[in-house]
């Protein structure tokens, strides 16, 4: 788990989780896989089906500005990169 800022105890306890259910797994045998919340329940997850199919970030998009401005990150476009396309 990245954070820009410390952890908490809740972040501490859902870090143990997905460890323990990690080693769960190993430990039955199972490979190529992760583990993750499902419909609120753990569940193993194929590797393949979590890489199946790419997502892209709009890095034009407010979501992705929201990101890097409660990060302090800097966004390393250039001004005509960030100039919505025009049709």
């Amino acid at each position: 788990m990245i954070r820009a800022i410390p952890s908490n105890a809740s972040d501490n306890i859902y870090c143990t989780l997905l460890a323990q259910s990690a080693v769960h797994g190993a430990m039955a045998g199972y490979t190529g896989f992760t583990v993750g919340p499902v419909n609120s329940r753990h569940a193993y997850i194929p590797i393949a089906r979590v890489t199946e199919v790419q997502n892209t970030v709009k890095v034009t998009d407010r979501m992705w500005a929201r990101l890097l401005a409660s990060t302090n990150q800097p966004s390393f476009l250039n001004s005509s990169e960030m100039l919505p396309e025009t049709v």
